[in-house]
């Protein structure tokens, strides 16, 4: 769907605005029956078949204001519901299509602002400010004509007090552009912080880290603060000073009635009424200024959108990825998250089809990031990577993704039953296929011994679940997948000695499979049987081979196990 059709307005939503301009042509006309009113009050002319007639037009007008306000209401409300429900799945579904890499920390603050704040705010543009904003136009010229009818001069004086409202926005808008994108950066910031510090929350509190004494939260925090006041401190003088203008113009225009009314040239209840309409009419315009100003600062949140909306997608091609085999190699692969930071250099490898590759190495040496480039989460900066002899680069990742499945150190569960958690690897699985697979991943009896079985809400990311449990049904998810490739990024790290049991055997039964699989482990001891074992160091493999192989080496692989044999000793 493109971005016109995404921010295109139904037909509810026309529906309302124009409903919405009709009930306030029929709620200026109140001015003019209370004007003849009165006048004929003032001249005597009242009669109880006059009053009845007024008191029915009045009564009419209300009903038909009441009947207009509640459908134009309504309408203008689902049709901008209904907008702003389009946008959210279009923005979903561009995600969807934003290369992974682009989800960084700072970007995902910035998408959860889009898809929450941003999208909330152009609905009230929607819902809200611009039938507003029409409805006190319409007023205003409403009775700014009324006022032309009584007495020109007076009129003419008005008008002027409109046009400075040009001006006025002049000045609004540049401040808007300046620190309204400005606060929407900042804000995007917060998010991020505050996203991090609640996942982080434990951690945080265990290390005196909470509340106050977050210095990234308490930052950024006061960025916000700062912006936010500049934003304010210059908006509000130039909204102030021309409401004073705009509101000066009540006592000059009574001036100027005075002499004519004085003259006999204008009729008592005109001049009253040229008191009166002025205050009216320096409310609505103060109301259109502030509107004004909040109307061009929430679209900045349809930009927003729009650049979402606009981000780089990744490239569909039109080779057809179909290996016959599975073994994976890497030809002279560098890559780095930071620019002049590289993770991985020249790195050249091959992993073997169906077979056990253990990779290890110090914390930070790209372990993780070579898993990550092999899912095609991340593009190598240079080199190739192949899988059965076909180059990935040039293949979409939803192919590469589908000849994968992962199990990572840091499971996300779904706030779902257990039985839908497993299910999202395979959609169509049936429920005897999500229980045996729930049996290999050796959690069928944790499931069952919980109140509802497979039928138990888990909780947002599995938070009813323990660490354990949470890893075996990720594993559970890659055995009912099936898929001929395996990655497992320490998957029994943080684990106590009875989960880390449990989740050995169930990645054992995932083993026997037929596929080519590529382990990272922070224990030898569980990958001393791999049928080839990577041994990564400052970017690059620096050495590989067999257990036996790599310790008649006597070199880098050679000495972790020593020191491993000599802790657990």
């Amino acid at each position: 769907m493109t971005d016109k059709k995404l921010f295109h307005k139904n037909h509810r939503f026309y529906c309302g605005l124009i409903l919405t301009v009709l009930e306030g042509l029929l709620s200026g006309s109140n001015y003019i029956v209370i004007y003849a009113v009165i006048k004929m009050l003032y001249d005597g002319s009242v009669d109880i078949r006059n009053i009845f007639l007024i008191s029915c037009l009045i009564g009419a007008i209300f009903v038909i204001r009441l009947v207009i306000y509640s459908i134009g209401y309504t309408q203008s409300q689902v049709g901008g519901a209904e907008v702003s429900k389009n946008i959210r799945l279009g923005l979903g579904d561009k995600l969807r299509r934003v290369p992974l890499s682009g989800f960084t920390q700072k970007r995902e603050g910035q998408y959860i602002n889009i898809m929450t704040t941003d999208v909330n705010s152009y609905e009230q543009i929607l819902t809200h400010k611009l039938a507003a904003l029409v409805k006190n136009g319409v007023l205003s010229v409403i009775v700014t004509a009324f006022i032309c009818v009584l007495y020109f001069p007076a009129a003419a004086i008005l008008i002027f007090s409109l046009l400075l409202l040009v001006p006025e926005m002049w000045l609004s808008f540049r401040i808007v552009k300046k620190y309204g994108k400005e606060k929407n950066s900042v804000t995007a910031k917060a998010v991020g912080q505050i996203v991090e510090y609640i996942d982080g929350i434990r951690t945080f509190r265990s290390y005196g880290m909470g509340g106050t004494k977050n210095r990234n939260i308490t930052d950024v925090m006061r960025k916000f603060s700062t912006v936010s006041y500049q934003y304010e401190a210059h908006g509000i003088p130039v909204n102030f000073t021309f409401n004073i203008v705009n509101w000066l113009t009540v006592p000059l225009v009574m001036w100027i009635g005075f002499i004519p009314w004085q003259s006999g040239d204008i009729h008592a209840i005109s001049f009253l009424f040229l008191c009166m309409m002025p205050m009216i009419l320096a409310k609505l315009t103060a109301s259109i200024s502030v509107d004004m100003f909040s109307y061009r600062n929430l679209l900045i949140s349809k930009t927003n959108i729009q650049n979402v909306l606009a981000e780089n997608e990744e490239s569909k091609s039109k080779y057809v990825f179909s290996p016959k085999e599975h073994g994976i190699s890497f030809y002279d692969v560098s890559f780095s998250y930071v620019k002049g930071e590289p993770v991985l250099k020249e790195m050249s490898f091959s992993i073997p089809d169906s077979k056990l590759t253990a990779i290890v190495g110090d914390s930070g040496s790209g372990k993780s990031t070579i898993l990550n480039l092999i899912a095609k989460y991340y593009d190598p900066e240079s080199g190739e990577i192949d899988i059965g002899g076909q180059a990935i680069r040039y293949v979409n990742a939803e192919d590469v993704l589908d000849m994968i499945s992962m199990v990572d150190q840091d499971t996300f569960l779904f706030n779902d039953t257990v039985r839908e958690n497993i299910r999202h690897a395979k959609p169509s699985a049936t429920d005897e296929e999500i229980e045996k697979a729930c049996k290999e991943a050796n959690c069928d009896t944790f499931i069952r011994k919980m109140e509802k079985g497979y039928d138990t809400i888990i909780g947002e990311n599995g938070n009813l679940l323990s660490g354990g449990e949470r890893q075996r049904l990720s594993i559970a998810r890659a055995i009912l997948k099936n898929s001929p490739i395996l990655l497992l990024d320490e998957a029994t790290s943080s684990l106590d000695i009875e989960n880390e049991l449990a989740v050995k055997q169930a990645i054992s039964n995932l083993l026997q499979e037929n596929k080519t699989v590529v382990m990272i482990a922070h224990t030898l001891s569980v990958i001393k049987n791999a049928d080839q074992i990577l041994v990564v160091s400052s970017g690059k493999v620096a050495e590989s081979g067999t257990h036996e192989q790599l310790l008649a080496l006597g070199g880098k692989y050679s000495a972790m196990w020593s020191a491993e044999q000599l802790f657990m000793a």
